[in-house]
């Protein structure tokens, strides 16, 4: 993500993870199982990892991944914003 990594086994933390069966735009999980496979990791952990940077107000991606993700949007024909958020209906 922005480029944190784990220094020791101190800081590891250990969870308990659920099974979960989320609906999600179609072209949108493409790109973030594009996007956590470019990163090596799951789509969890990735989804993880985004939801932990918004709770703390902070920015979940490097310029380096926005340019990335951009790439992927094309790639895929995403052209939903932030701005679609609250709009979203299935056909």
């Amino acid at each position: 993500m922005a480029g944190q990594q784990i220094s020791s086994q101190d800081s590891l933390r250990k969870i308990e993870r659920v099974q979960t069966g989320v609906r999600i735009e179609k072209r949108l999980l493409k790109v973030l199982k594009g996007l956590a496979e470019y990163h090596d990791m799951s789509l969890g952990d990735l989804i993880e990892g985004i939801v932990l940077h918004a709770f703390d107000g902070k920015a979940p991606f490097s310029e380096k991944n926005l340019k990335k993700i951009e790439e992927l949007k094309h790639i895929y024909e995403l052209d939903l914003t932030c701005q679609d958020s609250h709009k979203l209906v299935e056909s």
